[in-house]
This record gives C-alpha cells, sequence and structure tokens, in this order.
C-alpha cells in the first residue's frame, strides 16, 4: 500500500512539472529569476568604493599636495583633476564629483612648523555609499601621506595602528555577497509561488475535481505539489551558482554544493508547505499575490539576508528565530562562503525541517478542509 501510495505521489508530481512546462509566463519566471535577476543586481548595484570622481583644489602646490593627490588611485577614486577654489560650490551643485579635496596654502610649511593646519573634505552626500566609504579612505590616504613624509606633530600621530584583516571576503568586494543573496531571495518567492499557485491554479480549472476521484490523499496530493516545485528549483539554482555565480561572477564558493543542494531541499519543503497554507486561505490568483508578496517581502528582509539580525532589536532577533529563512541564509553563508560541514549547520537544519513539519500539517489541515468544501 505504501508503495503505491509512493508511486501516486511521484506520477502527480511529474503532472505537475508537465503542468509547470507549459506555463510559459512561469518559466520565463524562473529562468530569469536565476539568470539576470542574480548577475544584474550582483553588478550593477555597486555599495563599495569603485571609481569615485574626485578634485583637489592645490593651494599648496608642495611636495606633500602633490603625494596626497598621487596617492588617490584606481580603482578606488578615479584620477584626480585639479580646479580653483572659487569653483568648488558650483561642481558641488552640478554633481560633478562625489569629494572635493582642498588644500589650503601654506599647508606643508605650517604643519612643519606644528600649527595643525586644516584640509577640508567636501562630500557630495546624495551618493550616500561611496560618500560614508571614500571619506574614510580618503582621511587614511592623507593620513598615510602626512606620517611618510616624515613630518607629524606628536598631536596628530596615531598612538595606536589597527590593523583589520577581512576574512571569507578580504577585498570586502560587494558582488561576492549580492550573488549569493540574490539567489537566496529568489529559492524563497519561488518556492511559495510555485506551490501556492499550483493549488490555486487547480481550484480555479476545476482540476481539483479529477485528483478527487483518483485513489489519492490531501497529503498525497501536497507532497507531489512540494517534491516537484522543490526539485525545480533544487535543479536552476545549483546551476545558477555554477554558471552565474561561480562562472560569470567569478564569487569564489568554499563549501559543498551537494550540502547547499540538501539544505535548499529541507528549505523548499519548508517554504512550499507555508506557499500551500497561504494558498489555501486565498479564493483566487490575485488574492494569493496579495498575501505572498508581504509574507515573502517580511522573510527576506527580516532573515539577516538584508541586514544582520544584530542590528535589530531584540525582540524582534527572537521572533525571527521562527522563521526558516533565517535559518536558511544562516547555513547558506555558513556553507558557501566559509566552507562549514554538516556538523557545523546542522541546528539549522533541524530547525528548517521542524517549521516545515509544523507548516505542512497546518497546509494540510487547511487543504483537508478545501477538498471537503469541493466535494460538497
Amino acid at each position: 500500500m505504501a508503495a503505491e501510495r509512493l508511486q501516486s505521489v511521484l506520477w502527480l508530481g511529474f503532472k505537475e512539472l508537465a503542468s509547470l512546462g507549459r506555463d510559459a509566463a512561469m518559466v520565463g519566471l524562473i529562468i530569469y529569476a536565476f539568470t539576470y535577476a542574480v548577475y544584474g543586481p550582483a553588478k550593477g548595484a555597486q555599495m563599495e568604493l569603485r571609481n569615485a570622481s574626485v578634485a583637489i583644489v592645490d593651494e599648496d602646490r608642495s611636495e606633500l599636495s602633490r603625494r596626497i593627490a598621487d596617492a588617490l588611485l584606481p580603482p578606488f577614486f578615479k584620477r584626480p583633476e585639479s580646479i580653483g577654489a572659487s569653483e568648488i560650490d558650483r561642481v558641488m551643485d552640478a554633481g560633478r564629483y562625489t569629494f572635493v579635496i582642498d588644500i589650503p596654502p601654506r599647508f606643508q610649511s605650517d604643519l612643519e612648523a606644528g600649527r595643525n593646519p586644516t584640509i577640508q573634505l567636501n562630500v557630495d552626500a546624495t551618493a550616500m555609499a561611496q560618500a560614508g566609504h571614500g571619506a574614510a579612505y580618503i582621511q587614511s590616504i592623507i593620513a598615510q601621506e602626512i606620517q611618510r613624509v616624515g613630518r607629524t606633530p606628536s598631536e596628530v600621530a596615531e598612538p595606536v595602528r589597527l590593523v583589520t584583516r577581512a576574512k571569507f571576503n578580504p577585498n570586502l568586494i560587494e558582488t561576492w555577497f549580492l550573488g549569493v543573496s540574490q539567489i537566496i531571495n529568489n529559492i524563497t518567492m519561488l518556492a511559495i509561488i510555485l506551490s501556492g499557485a499550483a493549488v490555486v491554479r487547480e481550484r480555479e480549472h476545476g482540476t481539483i475535481e479529477h485528483l478527487l476521484v483518483m485513489p489519492l490523499t490531501p497529503s498525497d496530493i501536497m507532497l507531489a505539489k512540494i517534491w516537484s516545485s522543490a526539485l525545480v528549483i533544487i535543479v536552476v539554482s545549483t546551476i545558477s551558482l555554477l554558471v552565474v555565480v561561480q562562472g560569470m561572477l567569478e564569487v569564489p564558493v568554499a563549501g559543498s554544493i551537494p550540502l547547499f543542494m540538501a539544505s535548499t531541499g529541507v528549505y523548499m519543503f519548508s517554504v512550499s508547505s507555508l506557499g500551500i497554507l497561504l494558498a489555501t486561505v486565498a479564493r483566487s490568483m490575485p488574492q494569493f499575490g496579495l498575501l505572498a508578496i508581504p509574507v515573502f517581502l517580511m522573510l527576506n528582509i527580516l532573515s539577516g539576508g538584508q541586514t544582520p539580525l544584530d542590528s535589530m532589536p531584540p525582540w524582534l532577533q527572537n521572533v525571527m528565530q521562527f522563521s526558516p529563512t533565517t535559518h536558511f541564509v544562516s547555513m547558506s553563508m555558513a556553507i558557501l562562503y566559509r566552507g562549514a560541514g554538516l556538523s557545523a549547520v546542522w541546528p539549522d537544519f533541524t530547525w528548517v525541517a521542524g517549521m516545515g513539519l509544523v507548516f505542512f500539517v497546518a497546509a494540510l489541515a487547511r487543504f483537508r478542509r478545501t477538498v471537503t468544501l469541493a466535494q460538497v
């Protein structure tokens, strides 16, 4: 009997795959979500400092001022351009430069005499990401050049030198994070959409009555929809990881890809069950979309994939521990970036599987009610 039920679930899943293959819009969404939707944001949304435009007002014309200008190098900065002091307001208002450095007259002489002269740094803060990082970079570069000249007064000298070493992403390249983050976000979105839309589509097209005359239980129908959508997402997300992230974006993957696929499978069970639960609440596809969008946004924004959990209020951190997305983000980052094995991520596996079981039981109860109403 168990073998017959397993065979029924298997064949019903193949029916779901065939139905998905005939849905051109859904196939197009899947292809887009794991190709350009991964590559585009990773390459286009540059959060780190890259090719920032700089102008220098050199009123000192000394060796030190020339060294400061020569130290602003690509890829962080474009080659500095020289402008006059009277042009500062005009070029900043026009947005021509993100940074304008004004080196005052007799800067090096005053520095040697211990008078503590001031360099003015004008920043266009409308370019928020580059403004914040770039100002700190420029301040550090100027301090280093002053020290290299060897004429730093004791008041300016740093008593302690802090050396920072970044692990897993030494150059702090934002693309490394965004590529994997986009895959995780799209897995969540499509897991909810594929499973939920399949249930709503059955009800709207009236094909759910066809399933009821077959020797199938509601749990068989749900499992078929879950394993078929999970198979599709696991395959396309793995291809995206290998081709788009590793190949096109050149992001190194430190950990086990099979382990990531296994974690994706467990996560798909959890979030697909959540999608079916939402579909049993909605009466139509538009209603399902209105339910799915805020749920996806909440899982996406508060899971730690967009902003660190540590930056959230303690009560919200505790609440988000009951989200499967939080644990999936945690174990995906650990596997792909830090090379973590199963011994390190098994608690997250357990949490995701446990919450998936809760979602599945709740969705099954709602789905049985839906089937009962359809039989009346």
